[in-house]
């Protein structure tokens, strides 16, 4: 038999719908969920067990009925030795408003969330869907981030629509982030919130991103062949398309996943030294004249280093690592420290031989060996033999 169901206990199922459906309701024009609930009032032997327990229990209900927005189903109970007895059977609440305020005898501070929340939600109903050709994208865009828009300072609320609408009339502006004719934004804003606003901006005008373009990638290149120099220079950083049209030819080209490393390495005939740390991967394969030269890759002994080799061969680099085997990672055990947010994808472009250390760096708990830790003499004989036998001066 179950156990009769109170006030405090709908409170609780009230605050669990909240919490679980809320944000639908916030992005809904017409939110209309309902809780019905039936209260297993006790037994006759049960209430004659505990009269005072059955008498306060009816008048919690009774009490609840008056003060909350919920419909209390009442029913008639014949029992032979109290006689007729009416008792509380069923209880419903419907509509998102009552289910917040049912629910915040449990969570006190939910009502406050849901008024903002849900006037919000419908600001921006107003405001996004008259410039969609579709609403649902729209109501959905809201509702994935009601919780969020909720959540943010009232300032950056006021400007919120402000910026999806602009951004949304102008779909391909091509314009800088800090050229953007709105009031209230600069670029720190909208990395802050650019989340939600490509999100509502997508829904609206049903392309990717914002039409926005950004700083082109840069790309350091040591040369290390002075023989090779850029019109007299050996160390340059430029945006990925201007290097692509180098008339480099080098024999070979080592990237490094650090730029220590990078500045570390010595001369060596025909070569050239590329750093590409993590996205910058993206970029250096791009260019033609690594695109086309024998290519090693340094990176670090750990999952990102070797997520990031993967990333390299995805785009079309023929790299092959260096210094990131299990030789070299249980011989310096004691340089191993812990990496902090481990890589956990299965990298398909991997050798044998790297998935095999991958494999073991995740079974001795995500370590990570960096790559400027490795004593350099060990680093350059390892660089020497894979770049088959030139010898660094």
């Amino acid at each position: 038999m179950s156990a009769p169901v109170t006030p405090a206990d709908l409170a609780a199922r009230a605050s669990s719908l909240c919490t679980r459906d809320g944000r639908a309701w916030a992005a809904g024009a017409d939110p209309a969920p309902r809780l019905d609930v039936p209260l297993h009032p006790p037994t006759e032997r049960a209430a004659i067990d505990d009269l005072d327990g059955a008498r306060a229990w009816i008048e919690s209900w009774r009490s609840a009925e008056a003060a909350w927005p919920v419909t209390v189903t009442w029913e008639v109970r014949n029992w032979s030795r109290v006689g007729a007895q009416q008792v509380p059977a069923r209880a419903c609440v419907e509509g998102a408003d009552a289910l917040v305020a049912v629910a915040s005898h449990a969570r006190p501070d939910l009502a406050a969330e849901w008024a903002t929340m849900r006037s919000r939600c419908l600001d921006l109903r107003a405001a996004l869907l008259p410039l969609a050709t579709e609403p649902d994208p729209v109501e959905a865009a809201i509702r994935r981030h009601a919780g969020a828009i909720a959540a943010l300072p009232a300032v950056d609320f006021a400007v919120l629509d402000g910026v999806v609408a602009w951004l949304a009339v102008n779909p391909t502006s091509g314009r800088r982030v800090r050229s953007l004719p709105i009031r209230g934004i600069d670029t720190k804003w909208l990395e802050r919130h650019r989340a939600v606003v490509t999100s509502m901006v997508s829904a609206v005008t049903g392309r990717e991103g914002l039409g926005l373009v950004g700083a082109p990638p840069l790309v350091r290149v040591r040369v290390l062949d002075p023989g090779l120099a850029i019109g007299g220079l050996l160390d340059v950083t430029a945006p990925a398309a201007e290097l692509a049209a180098l008339p480099l030819a080098p024999r070979a080209v080592v990237i490094t996943e650090n730029l220590e490393t990078l500045l570390e390495l010595p001369r060596l005939d025909g070569v050239v030294a590329v750093h590409g740390a993590g996205y910058a991967i993206d970029s250096v394969a791009t260019l033609p004249w690594v695109r086309g030269t024998r290519t090693l890759y340094c990176g670090d002994l750990d999952s990102q280093g070797f997520a990031i080799l993967n990333r390299g061969r995805a785009a079309g680099l023929d790299a092959q690592s260096v210094l990131m085997d299990t030789e070299t990672l249980l011989a310096h055990r004691d340089l191993w420290v812990r990496e902090p947010t481990p890589a956990t994808g299965e990298y398909t472009l991997l050798t044998a031989s790297e998935r095999e250390t991958l494999a073991v760096l995740r079974a001795e708990g995500h370590v990570r060996l960096e790559q400027e830790r490795i004593p350099w003499e060990v680093a350059l004989r390892a660089l020497s033999a894979a770049l088959e036998g030139d010898v660094l001066v």
